[in-house]
């Protein structure tokens, strides 16, 4: 679906054309998906480190949101509140390490549509010999295009193994299928033997591994009160995921998979190295904020969590100046007519005789004044 929508198919159409000319440049598939993750993952580079450093700032934040959510149990309007706040007081946006995620997704699922090998039609009829390509986004006159359809291994061949084969296919001769996962008449061969299966397994070991070490990077980068045990079985499930999803995709994607993760692993690693993310630079980070706080004086609030605070202030304002009718107090009651003797003096009767309290029939009843 996503392909069929015009600026994602110029995003992978342009994709294709880079990955071709790389080819052009260094004759084999292997290096031109090498250079293009790396190409990719500096212009990415801004976004990586701003998603780091939200992610961290976030996860050693929970333990005073937890006690925030201890103290108010129950009201969720003031934990909103108190949550809020915190966000603004340390300078952490909440999507921060959502919002360059998100925007990496595209780039990331146009890696893979165009790594992929183009998937063979069914054969036209009306048309025979003329084979045509689902999943295209390669330009049809380059070399590149060529030597994928046909699979020519002089180029696709990368570490003694054939990129367009998997795990899967690996140390055997296996049909292309066409779009209706039938035979296309045509055949990729991956090997004839159990050591040609070694190599596909290695990169896919190695992949399962960087994996693992980049997820338990960043939990080291986190402070020790900030990792729940969620975080851990995230770390232990997600390169068991991967190797999974690896296992079945072409080398080609592993490859690229690993060569993202190495990136990311040096990237952290200059990152704990300079000091911009740990436990430490959190520390700092908190005491610079309050310094700034503190020595400045109050502010128009800005930003996304400055406005959701300015809008819960107005909104406890608009509560305590009209509290709901049940917490409203009840208007004082004036003595009417009917149940006074007398207009305004003494407490008489329901029944409005005006008799006071404490008269009875053995008292004798006064005379009636008349009036003028």
């Amino acid at each position: 679906m996503l392909a069929e929508i015009g600026p994602f198919q110029a995003l992978l159409d342009a994709i294709g054309w880079l990955l071709a000319r790389l080819y052009d440049f260094t004759g084999n598939f292997g290096f031109a998906i090498i250079i293009l993750t790396i190409v990719f993952r500096i212009v990415l580079l801004p976004l990586g480190i701003k998603q780091i450093k939200s992610m961290q700032a976030m996860q050693a934040l929970q333990p005073k949101i937890k006690e925030i959510q201890k103290k108010y149990k129950g009201n969720k309007q003031k934990i909103q509140e108190q949550t809020m706040k915190l966000y603004q007081e340390y300078g952490v946006n909440p999507l921060g390490g959502c919002l360059p995620l998100l925007l990496q997704f595209p780039i990331l699922i146009a890696m893979y549509s165009v790594i992929r090998a183009p998937i063979p039609l069914p054969a036209d009829p009306e048309e025979p010999g003329v084979v045509q390509y689902h999943n295209n986004h390669l330009p049809e006159n380059s070399q590149l295009f060529i030597d994928v359809t046909h699979h020519n291994q002089d180029g696709m061949r990368f570490l003694f193994m054939d990129l367009q084969c998997s795990a899967q296919t690996a140390g055997k001769t296996v049909p292309v299928l066409n779009t209706e996962r039938k035979p296309s008449g045509d055949t990729l061969d991956c090997g004839d033997s159990g050591a040609d299966r070694v190599p596909y397994f290695v990169i896919l070991a190695v992949m399962i591994a960087t994996t693992f070490y980049s997820s338990r990077q960043t939990q080291k980068a986190t402070p020790a009160s900030a990792q729940n045990q969620q975080t851990q079985i995230i770390t232990k499930i997600m390169p068991i995921m991967f190797g999974i999803f690896g296992f079945q995709f072409p080398a080609g994607l592993v490859l690229y998979w690993t060569v993202s993760n190495l990136f990311q692993i040096g990237q952290q690693s200059v990152m704990l190295r300079l000091g911009h993310i740990g436990p430490e630079a959190m520390e700092r980070r908190i005491a610079a904020a309050k310094a700034k706080a503190s020595s400045k004086p109050d502010k128009p609030r800005s930003g996304l969590v400055g406005k959701m605070m300015e809008r819960a202030d107005q909104e406890r304002k608009r509560r305590q100046a009209d509290p709901p009718p049940a917490l409203r107090k009840p208007p004082p009651r004036t003595p009417g007519k009917g149940q006074t003797g007398q207009s305004g003096t003494g407490k008489g009767t329901k029944g409005g005789s005006g008799r006071p309290k404490g008269s009875g029939p053995n008292r004798p009843n006064r005379p009636k004044r008349s009036g003028r």
